[in-house]
């Protein structure tokens, strides 16, 4: 039964990876850059291919409109051609509300007209984007906020909001959904304006039936119950999905389970003891940095990981555990629980993978493979001293 539950679990994973996860990035002091990161839309497809070829579980890459299509709806027949030839699909669109000059107080929420019609116009060109793509997701991250007590408006900046994603939403067609991302600081350092999960709540409910919350891993004040919150937004129909990376203080973008794969388990546990009406929509997304791991080493590494957390999570003996819970059987409870987290679900999840004619160890494959190398090759001389942007 065990190993049949593990099996249904690993059959029904799929967890996309980004784009930027394959490029040179960094933080607000500076970039490395890696010899073999991708320097073209081209090459995150490649890479983004390599490792769904690995491990079976990411046949989507989500894109970041401004960095990887700058023509817009202009470049859909790029992405398609190139869909064909890695055998991956476009996943979620992000538009990009952050970058841009005249977004230095704010996109959607910023005090100029003008300012917020251009970012309104960003999005639904995203919506356009997705639409020419085929693509479910429009994932909105909003960097707006204030650094100063008393310099904006926090109320006007809520109806600002409320106005631009009521009109996004109705742009959208009936299979699309937008998903709103919450982040409790930074850039914004006083006030952002869609800092936690209820005030996301309101503004998907605000915007219509077709919009959702996002929750990414690393967008919570240190010691916050995410599984709790997974477990609101599940009952309140109100889940769209997940951003995944680890953090030990804050936004930190780490690998999965780097710092708390309990965390990612217990998460896991609450989606999968969910009626599956509430959980079919789920869009399971990575989002990290790896500024100092290989890229492709941290990416294929993060996607096994999740593999295996989630395979913990279908060992759970829920029944068992729901009539000890009842009978407040604290100690047993908490054991039945942990049992399941510390099973050692590798030697099942290669033999998984070995059934299905993947790598049984998709790390050593990779290595094995010198495809690493051979991107190296043919990049560096690109990405020698590249210090420019995260595109």
């Amino acid at each position: 039964m065990a190993s049949q539950a593990l099996t249904t679990a690993l059959d029904g994973f799929r967890i996309e990876v980004p784009s930027w996860g394959f490029a040179n990035t960094g933080t607000r002091f500076g970039k490395f850059a890696q010899a073999a990161a991708a320097t073209s839309i081209e090459e995150k497809f490649a890479d983004a291919g390599q490792v769904h070829a690995l491990t079976g579980a990411s046949p989507t890459v989500a894109l970041h409109v401004l960095w990887d299509m700058p023509n817009g709806v202009a470049d859909v027949p790029k992405i398609r051609e190139l869909e064909q030839r890695y055998g991956v699909k476009a996943g979620s669109i992000n538009p990009n509300l952050f970058q841009a000059q005249e977004y230095k107080f704010g996109s959607m929420s910023n005090p100029d007209p003008a300012i917020r019609r251009h970012a309104l116009d960003h999005l639904l060109e995203s919506i356009e984007i997705a639409k020419a793509l085929g693509s479910r997701d429009i994932s909105i991250w909003d960097a707006d906020g204030s650094n100063y007590p008393g310099t904006q408006s926090i109320k006007r900046r809520i109806e600002w909001l409320e106005e631009i994603l009521v009109t996004a939403h109705e742009a959208t067609s009936e299979d699309q959904r937008l998903l709103i991302e919450y982040k409790p600081f930074e850039p914004a350092f006083y006030h952002t304006d869609i800092a936690d999960w209820g005030m996301a709540l309101h503004l998907a409910r605000k915007a219509g039936p077709r919009a959702k919350v996002l929750v990414d891993t690393g967008h919570h004040a240190l010691g916050t119950n995410i599984e709790q919150i997974v477990a609101w937004l599940l009952h309140v129909d109100a889940l769209g999905g997940f951003h995944f990376n680890d953090r030990k203080y804050a936004d930190d973008d780490l690998t999965i389970g780097s710092i708390d794969p309990y965390q990612v388990f217990r998460i896991f546990h609450e989606i999968l003891s969910a009626p599956a009406a509430a959980t079919e929509g789920v869009a399971y997304m990575i989002d990290q940095s790896h500024n100092l791991k290989g890229k492709m080493e941290a990416m294929v590494q993060s996607v096994v990981t999740a593999q295996e957390l989630f395979a913990r999570a279908a060992l759970v003996d829920r029944a068992t555990l729901a009539t000890l819970q009842d009978n407040c059987a604290l100690v047993e409870a908490e054991e039945c629980f942990r049992d399941a987290f510390w099973t050692d679900v590798r030697p099942a999840v290669k033999a998984w993978r070995e059934d299905r004619g993947l790598p049984a160890s998709p790390l050593l494959s990779l290595k094995e493979s010198g495809y690493v190398e051979k991107a190296a090759a043919a990049r560096g001389a690109k990405n020698a001293g590249s210090v420019s942007s995260y595109a």
